[in-house]
């Protein structure tokens, strides 16, 4: 049976147990994610509910990606419509992010696989770069890459 008084955790207990530096802890304490509980001599020391949140903050910015002004923001939310409301605001950005970077990782891919010994040499990625100069010397919007995931024969 466990000791009924809670055991405290060192900062570099914490640090070590949840793989960051005692520099990051100290950050996050700034940011007002975390707090201790109390203090051994100068060493700060947490209790189980500090480590919880900590955790928490960690499924926000580590594994949710959100930035730690975020992280902080939705954490300190009270209530779900405001918190949704920044949840699907970082998501969006995700998502669009996502979006670019499935994009550019096609045009590699290509590029990659492209038998023609020079771009525009190549009937893809040839036609591509006449649009684009044609759409910015005439202010059009540029066009969207499409690049097969399958190169052409040459």
């Amino acid at each position: 049976m466990e000791d009924p008084v809670e055991r405290l955790y060192s900062i570099s207990e914490v640090a070590r147990a949840f793989g960051v530096t005692v520099a990051t802890l100290r950050y996050y304490e700034e940011c007002g994610l975390f707090q201790p509980v109390a203090r051994r001599g100068r060493v700060r020391q947490y209790d189980r509910a500090a480590l919880e949140r900590l955790a928490y903050a960690q499924l926000w910015h580590h594994d949710g990606l959100l930035p730690l002004a975020d992280t902080a923001a939705v954490m300190t939310t009270a209530h779900a419509p405001e918190r949704h409301a920044l949840i699907t605001a970082q998501h969006d950005a995700m998502q669009e992010r996502i979006d670019r970077l499935t994009r550019a990782a096609a045009v590699l891919r290509h590029m990659l696989r492209c038998p023609a010994d020079h771009p525009l040499d190549c009937p893809v990625t040839g036609a591509y770069i006449r649009a684009r100069v044609d759409a910015a010397l005439t202010g059009e919007e540029l066009p969207e890459p499409t690049f097969p995931e399958r190169p052409h024969s040459p």
